[in-house]
């Protein structure tokens, strides 16, 4: 099965786990988790990603944490979306579908262009 890339998806990591955030507050292991189901396996976001973009985004104020008591009695860290998490979410959403307007012009959906006309215009 072919995956995606750190380095291709980097700079939406945030815009994931803040979609993951936006109906209930979450804990890393959960939202770990939920990448990977979601993305049916073609995307495992490394915990020392996912912990970074988690104090990134709470240092610019888009997500809080606090502790809560599983059903084990172990504590977990908790995130919630804020407020400007909530805004910054839907720049990011703009952002995307512009990007992704301007990347498929240089994509070609066979794939093939490259190989049969030697990729000349």
């Amino acid at each position: 099965m072919t995956t995606i890339s750190s380095d291709v998806i980097r700079g939406y990591n945030d815009t994931i786990i803040l979609y993951l955030l936006l109906d209930r507050p979450s804990y890393g292991y959960e939202i770990s988790r939920m990448i990977r189901q979601l993305s049916d396996g073609k995307y495992v976001i490394k915990e020392t990603t996912l912990y970074s973009a988690f104090t990134r985004m709470e240092k610019n104020g888009y997500i809080v944490s606090f502790s809560r008591s599983a059903e084990n009695g172990k504590r977990r860290t908790y995130y919630s979306i804020t407020d400007a998490g909530r805004e910054y979410y839907r720049e990011k959403c703009e952002e995307w579908n512009l990007t992704k307007e301007v990347v498929e012009h240089f994509i070609s959906v066979t794939g093939t262009r490259a190989l049969t006309d030697g990729g000349a215009r």
